[in-house]
C-alpha cells in the first residue's frame, strides 16, 4: 500500500512538471518591451568587467533558469549598454555554457532599482 501511495505521488509530479508551460533551452523568454537605440538614451557599459555588471549578468542567467527545461551556466558578460530611467535598464551580452557542454551568447534585457533593491528579468533570448 505504501509502495502504491508513493508511486501515485511521483506519477502526479511527473505530470505536473511536464504539463507545466516552460520554455525549451534557447527559446524567447518575456518580450522586447522597450526600443533599443543609443538615440533613445543608451549608453555602452564602460567597464563591463566591474563586479556589479557580472553579478548582473550570473543573477540573469539564474532568473533564466527558473523559467526553462534546461540548464544554462553563467561564464560572463562579454558586452553591454545601460540606460538611466526611474533606476536602470541594461542590455547585457552574456556567455553561457549549456548543460551539454556547448557555449553560446544570450541577450538579457533587465531593470534595477538599486535603491529598492529590485530587480527584474525583462527578456532573455540567445544570440545568433
Amino acid at each position: 500500500m505504501r509502495t502504491t501511495s508513493i508511486l501515485i505521488v511521483v506519477v502526479a509530479m511527473v505530470m505536473y512538471a511536464t504539463s507545466a508551460s516552460a520554455t525549451r533551452c534557447g527559446d524567447l523568454m518575456g518580450h522586447q518591451l522597450w526600443h533599443t537605440t543609443v538615440e533613445d538614451g543608451w549608453e555602452p557599459i564602460v567597464n563591463i568587467n566591474d563586479d556589479h555588471i557580472q553579478e548582473l549578468g550570473d543573477w540573469a542567467v539564474l532568473e533564466f533558469n527558473k523559467h526553462v527545461n534546461c540548464t544554462v551556466k553563467f561564464n560572463k558578460v562579454l558586452s553591454g549598454r545601460q540606460k538611466h530611467v526611474s533606476g536602470m535598464n541594461y542590455e547585457l551580452i552574456i556567455d553561457v555554457t549549456h548543460f551539454g557542454g556547448e557555449d553560446g551568447n544570450y541577450k538579457a534585457e533587465l531593470y534595477e532599482q538599486e535603491l529598492t533593491k529590485k530587480r527584474q528579468l525583462l527578456s532573455f533570448t540567445k544570440v545568433k
